[in-house]
């Protein structure tokens, strides 16, 4: 199944979403990034503030795991719609 650029899109504005409803990560990923609400409102809409956010969550199993339970999503999904995002391409080293 190839994953599109729509997909990818509604995963980053759900994790954006999600993080902002969640009381115990939100101060965590705040803290780290220096966003505030202003931020959340205007990163709705914004791919780059969805795939930042995407990065923050796929830093902890058990963060990506409690959004794919709350969303009804494979636990490959953000990986899938943060290579989508712009910056989420693989980099080479070499």
């Amino acid at each position: 199944m190839t994953f599109s650029s729509e997909r990818a899109d509604m995963v980053g504005l759900q994790a954006v979403a999600w993080l902002a409803g969640n009381d115990e990560i939100l101060p965590v990923f705040q803290g780290a990034t220096g966003a505030g609400e202003d931020d959340f409102r205007t990163g709705l809409s914004d791919p780059e503030f969805q795939g930042a956010v995407l990065d923050f969550l796929l830093m902890d199993d058990a963060w990506i795991m409690a959004f794919c339970d709350a969303q009804g999503l494979a636990y490959d999904v953000p990986m899938q719609a943060r290579a989508m995002l712009p910056g989420g391409g693989q980099v080479h080293w070499t």
